[in-house]
């Protein structure tokens, strides 16, 4: 299930979650960051077997909310299930995009984006995750530009966000703190 929002992210009410994906509705949904010491960015790879945008490189953790409330709880545990470690998360902020994501699916969501900083092992979750990786900025950069479709439609539009916005300068700030 999805919680399906307005375009100010107030509930309406809950949809089957392919289904939204299906006709494209608008519905809440997180990202997450995890940024290490040096600064360098957490990603993931998509397990081959998600129903789509599977085998592609994209932000560390995200997924849809299922209540209305504790939305950095949810969050935090999807974190968990994921990638196998727990940190403390802090919001960022938040974003509407819209983005096909191939088989005819669409991603029309508003995005609460969340940061965190971890040092240590990953355990991610084979069914979830096949792969994980630590990346500088520049070389991310680069990659995006020159090996664009290795990424998820919306990682594309969240480091646009954050590079264009100056986000990614505050989260590494945050980060050093």
């Amino acid at each position: 299930m999805v919680l399906v929002v307005n375009e100010h992210d107030q509930v309406l009410h809950t949809a089957d979650k392919w289904q939204a994906h299906v006709e494209g509705t608008l519905h809440r949904a997180f990202s997450i960051l995890i940024f290490n010491q040096q600064g360098d960015w957490l990603l993931q790879q998509r397990a081959i077997e998600k129903y789509h945008s599977g085998g592609l490189w994209s932000n560390s953790c995200c997924g849809h909310p299922i209540l209305p409330t504790d939305l950095i709880g949810q969050a935090s545990r999807r974190l968990e299930d994921e990638l196998g470690f727990q940190t403390p998360l802090q919001p960022l902020f938040f974003f509407q995009y819209r983005a096909e994501v191939g088989a005819g699916l669409v991603e029309n969501e508003i995005d609460h984006v969340f940061i965190g900083q971890y040092e240590g092992p990953v355990p991610f979750n084979p069914a979830e995750v096949k792969a994980i990786r630590w990346v500088n900025s520049d070389v991310l950069a680069r990659e995006l530009c020159q090996q664009p479709t290795n990424f998820t439609p919306w990682f594309h539009l969240l480091h646009k966000q954050l590079i264009n916005d100056g986000l990614l300068v505050k989260a590494l700030a945050i980060m050093a703190e």
